[in-house]
C-alpha cells in the first residue's frame, strides 16, 4: 500500500523564481538593462560635471555605477542569508541624493567628500533596516496605490525630458524629428504587443528600442562616431577619486536621503510584489532593505553612489508579464559587462532620447496603471479614504508641476518633498493613521468627500432572484447558465 505524499506550500514554485532559458533570461535582462540606463548613467554625468571631473574620470565614474548597479542588482534579486528580497528588481544609482551631493560638492568637500558620507549613512541605514520594516502595516491598499500612482506619474517628466531633450538651448530641442521617433517607437510597442504571438509581445519594449534606433540612425538622428572613444576595458579601481572623507553636514544629510531612498525602495518591493502576485512580508521588506543599504555603503569604495530599486523596471515588468527574478538577475550580469566594458556602455548611449521617450510613455504609464488598479480595490464607503488618495496624490506631484515650490526651504526639505514619491507616501501615511489609526474624534457621518453610503437592494427585488442567480459582465445569469432578461419597471 503506497503512502501518499502531499507538497508543503512554503516549497511551491514562486512566480518570481520560475526558471527560464538562458538566453532569453539574457534578452529580457538586456531589455531592463536599456528601459533604466539613461536613468543610472544620469546621476555620475551629473555629480562628475560638478565636481570637475576630466573626460577619463567620468568615463570611470559611469564605468562604475554599471558595475555597482550589477552587484546591487545581483545581491537583491538572488539574495543571500539576510541580504535581498529575490523580487525582480533592478537596482541602480537613486536620484534621490543628487541635490544633496551636489550641495556636498559645492560645500567644497569634493567628491570624497561624498563617498565617505554615504559610507556612514548606508551603515547607519543597514543598522535600522529591520526596525524600518515593521512599518509594514501602515501601508494598506489605500498608501500603496497612492505610491505606485505616483511613481509612474513622477517618472512620466522623465520620459518627457528624453524625448525634448534637456538642454532648451539646443538646436534640435524638442524637434518634431524627435518627437516623430518617440511616436514611432510607441507605434511598434503597440503593433507587437498587438500581434498574437507571445514572445514577440514580450520583447516588444527591446524590439521597439532597436527598431527606433535603426530609423533615427537612417535618419541621421543616432551618433554612434564616438563609441570607440576611450577605453575598451576598466575594471573599477577602488577609491579611485581617492580616500573618503567623513564631514558631518554631508552625513546628516545622506542620512536623510537614506530614508527616502529606504521608502522608495519598500514601495518598489510592495508595487512589484503586487504586480508579481506573491507575499511580501515584514522579513521579506527588511531583507530587501538590508541588500539596498550593504549595496550602497560598498559603492563608494567602487566609486558608486547610493544604491535603490529602479521605479521604471517595475513598470517593465507588469507590461511584459516577465515575473521571474532570474531575467532580472540576467540583467545584473549585463550591468557588470557593461561597467567592465566602457565601449558596450557606449553603444547603449548612443540610443536617442526621442526613442527611449516612446517606451518611456508606455513604461511609466503602465507603473500608474498598476497603482491605479490597487486603488479600485479600496472601499471608499462611510470612510476618508477619497481624501487621502486625493490629497496625497496632489501633495505628491506639486513638485512635478513646479520645481521651485520648495526653492527657498532648506536642503534637507528639499530633499524629502522634492522627491514626488516620498513626499506622496509621507503624506499617504500621515493621513492614513490620521483617519484609519486614530479615530477618536472622526465625524459619524461620512464628510460632502467621502463616498456615498452603503448600498442597498429592495426586498422586492430580492424575492424576484432564485438559488443560483448570479451577475456577470452586466447580465442577470441563472443556475443554468441562462440570461434572465432585465426590464423596467412598466415593462415588467
Amino acid at each position: 500500500m503506497s503512502r501518499k505524499t502531499s507538497t508543503p506550500t512554503d516549497v511551491l514554485e514562486r512566480p518570481e523564481d520560475q526558471k527560464m532559458p538562458i538566453g532569453s533570461a539574457f534578452a529580457y535582462g538586456l531589455q531592463h538593462v536599456l528601459t533604466m540606463y539613461g536613468g543610472i548613467i544620469a546621476p555620475p554625468l551629473i555629480i562628475g560635471s560638478a565636481a570637475h571631473a576630466d573626460p577619463a574620470k567620468m568615463g570611470l565614474l559611469i564605468a562604475c555605477c554599471l558595475f555597482v548597479g550589477g552587484l546591487a542588482t545581483l545581491l537583491q534579486t538572488i539574495g543571500i542569508p539576510f541580504f535581498g528580497s529575490k523580487l525582480p528588481l533592478v537596482q541602480g544609482v537613486s536620484f534621490a541624493g543628487v541635490a544633496t551631493m551636489l550641495a556636498i560638492v559645492n560645500q567644497g568637500d569634493g567628491i570624497t567628500g561624498i563617498f565617505g558620507s554615504i559610507l556612514i549613512a548606508s551603515l547607519i541605514g543597514l543598522v535600522v533596516a529591520p526596525f524600518f520594516a515593521q512599518i509594514l502595516r501602515f501601508f494598506p491598499p489605500v498608501v500603496t496605490g497612492v505610491v505606485i500612482t505616483t511613481i509612474g506619474l513622477s517618472l512620466l517628466p522623465v520620459a518627457a525630458g528624453w524625448i525634448v531633450g534637456n538642454d532648451p538651448k539646443a538646436p534640435d530641442f524638442a524637434s518634431p524629428a524627435n518627437v516623430g521617433l518617440a511616436a514611432i517607437t510607441l507605434f511598434f510597442i503597440v503593433l507587437f504587443s498587438k500581434i498574437g504571438n507571445a514572445a514577440l509581445s514580450r520583447l516588444s519594449i527591446l524590439l521597439s528600442l532597436i527598431i527606433g534606433t535603426v530609423i533615427a540612425a537612417l535618419l541621421g538622428k543616432a551618433d554612434f562616431s564616438h563609441v570607440f572613444d576611450g577605453q575598451i576595458f576598466a575594471f573599477p579601481t577602488p577609491f579611485a577619486f581617492g580616500l573618503p572623507t567623513f564631514p558631518v553636514a554631508g552625513i546628516i544629510s545622506m542620512v536623510i536621503v537614506i530614508l527616502v531612498t529606504m521608502t522608495e525602495t519598500t514601495a518598489d518591493i510592495l508595487a512589484v510584489g503586487e504586480i508579481v502576485g506573491t507575499k511580501v512580508d515584514r522579513k521579506r521588506i527588511a531583507n530587501g532593505l538590508r541588500a539596498d543599504m550593504l549595496s550602497s555603503a560598498v559603492a563608494p569604495v567602487f566609486n558608486s553612489f547610493t544604491q535603490t530599486a529602479f521605479a521604471q523596471n517595475v513598470g517593465l515588468v507588469a507590461i511584459t508579464k516577465i515575473k521571474s527574478r532570474w531575467a532580472v538577475a540576467a540583467g545584473g550580469v549585463v550591468l557588470i559587462v557593461l561597467g567592465l566594458f566602457p565601449v558596450l556602455g557606449r553603444i547603449v548611449a548612443a540610443i536617442p532620447g526621442g526613442v527611449l521617450g516612446g517606451a518611456g510613455i508606455v513604461l511609466f504609464g503602465t507603473v500608474a496603471a498598476s497603482g491605479i488598479r490597487t486603488l479600485s480595490r479600496v472601499n471608499y464607503e462611510d470612510n476618508m479614504n477619497l481624501v487621502i488618495v486625493a490629497t496625497s496624490i496632489g501633495f505628491g506631484i506639486l513638485p512635478e508641476v513646479n520645481s521651485a515650490i520648495y526653492a527657498n526651504f532648506p536642503s534637507w526639505f528639499q530633499v524629502i518633498f522634492n522627491s514626488s514619491i516620498s513626499s506622496a507616501a509621507l503624506m499617504a501615511i500621515v493621513l492614513n493613521l490620521v483617519f484609519n489609526h486614530w479615530t477618536r474624534g472622526n465625524a459619524q457621518d461620512a464628510s460632502v468627500f467621502a463616498a456615498a453610503g452603503t448600498r442597498a437592494i429592495p426586498t422586492a427585488t430580492i424575492r424576484t432572484l432564485r438559488d443560483g442567480d448570479r451577475y456577470a459582465d452586466g447580465k442577470l445569469i441563472d443556475s443554468d447558465g441562462n440570461e434572465v432578461p432585465v426590464v423596467d419597471e412598466a415593462a415588467h
